[in-house]
C-alpha cells in the first residue's frame, strides 16, 4: 500500500491550509493539524511530517512576518507555491433559518474582511474565534442552533453544515499565496521559474539599490521584496525577494553578481511560478 504523502498545516482539516494542500498535493494526502506554524516546523523538523504548507501573504492583510523568520531559521526549502482565493460564506446547521440567527463566530481576520455585510445586521452578536474550520466544527459538536460560521466549502461539506448566504466577503478578489516546504532540498524535475531569496547589505547609501541593478540588469523580475529587522542589531534588516526570470543562463549570472554586494545569501528555494488563484 502508498504511504500517503503527511503535510503538516496550521489549524484543523477543512482550514484553508488544507485546502491549499488539496490544491497543491492533490486530495489524497494525510494533513496533520497543528496549532501554530512553529508547530508545523517542528512537525517537519522531526520527521513527523512531508512538507508544510504556510501561508505567507494575504493580499488585504499583507504579509506573515513571523513565517519569513521561522523558513529561514529552520532551513527548510521553499519547494512550489499555490494561491486560495478567500471565499467566506455564512453556514449553520441543516434546518436553522437566517432570522434565527443570534451569533456568528469565525476567525477575526475573516469577521473583518466581513464587516459590510454585517453591518446591516446590528442585531447578530459577532464573536471572535481561533480559526475559521474550528468554528464550524464547534457549531456541529455542540449542536449550536442560533449561531452561525463564516469559513469556507469545505468546512461546510466536512461538518455538515448549510450555506446560508454565499461569499460575504467585502472584497471578491481576495486571495492568500501560500509556500509548499520541504525538509531538504532536492532537484525539481519541472522547468524552474521562480525562486525566493534572503539577504543584508551594508548600512551605507545604495547598498540595496546596486543589487536590485544587477537583477534588472539581468532582465530578473522582483514580484516581492520585503523587509524584516535583524533581532539586536539596530540599522540591520534581512531582505526577502521572490524573483522570476526569462532564462536560467540570466538567473544565474545575476545571482553570482549578487553575492558579491550582499552578506548571508541564502537561496530560500527554486521552484515553479504558480500563481493561478
Amino acid at each position: 500500500m502508498k504511504t500517503k504523502t503527511r503535510v503538516a498545516i496550521q489549524g484543523i482539516k477543512a482550514s484553508f491550509h488544507e485546502e491549499a494542500a488539496y490544491k497543491f498535493f492533490g486530495n489524497d494526502i494525510a494533513t496533520i493539524e497543528c496549532n501554530s506554524f512553529k508547530e508545523t516546523c517542528d512537525k517537519l523538523e522531526n520527521d513527523d511530517a512531508d512538507f508544510v504548507v504556510m501561508a505567507i501573504e494575504n493580499s488585504i492583510a499583507g504579509s506573515l512576518l513571523p513565517n519569513y523568520t521561522l523558513i529561514r531559521d529552520y532551513g527548510f526549502s521553499v519547494v512550489g507555491e499555490v494561491y486560495i482565493p478567500i471565499r467566506l460564506h455564512l453556514m449553520a446547521l441543516p434546518g436553522v433559518k437566517f432570522e434565527d440567527l443570534k451569533t456568528v463566530t469565525s476567525h477575526p481576520i475573516a469577521i473583518r474582511q466581513c464587516i459590510d455585510f454585517f453591518y446591516d445586521f446590528p442585531n447578530i452578536n459577532i464573536v471572535e474565534g481561533n480559526d475559521t474550520a474550528a468554528c464550524a466544527k464547534k457549531i456541529q459538536e455542540n449542536q449550536l442552533k442560533d449561531t452561525a460560521a463564516v469559513a469556507n466549502t469545505l468546512a461546510a461539506e466536512l461538518y455538515g453544515l448549510n450555506i446560508l448566504e454565499r461569499s460575504v466577503e467585502s472584497n471578491k478578489k481576495n486571495f492568500t499565496r501560500f509556500l509548499i516546504l520541504k525538509k531538504d532540498r532536492t532537484e525539481n524535475n519541472g522547468k524552474i521559474n521562480k525562486a525566493s531569496i534572503c539577504f543584508q547589505v551594508g548600512h551605507k547609501a545604495g547598498s540595496l539599490a546596486k543589487v536590485l541593478n544587477i537583477f534588472a540588469e539581468q532582465e530578473v523580475i522582483l514580484t516581492k521584496i520585503q523587509s524584516m529587522p535583524v533581532l539586536g542589531k539596530r540599522d540591520q534588516y534581512y531582505f526577502y525577494v521572490d524573483l522570476e526570470w526569462p532564462t536560467t543562463e540570466k538567473y544565474d549570472k545575476a545571482i553570482r553578481q549578487a553575492l558579491k554586494y550582499t552578506t548571508n545569501f541564502n537561496i530560500l528555494g527554486e521552484y515553479i511560478k504558480n500563481d493561478k488563484v
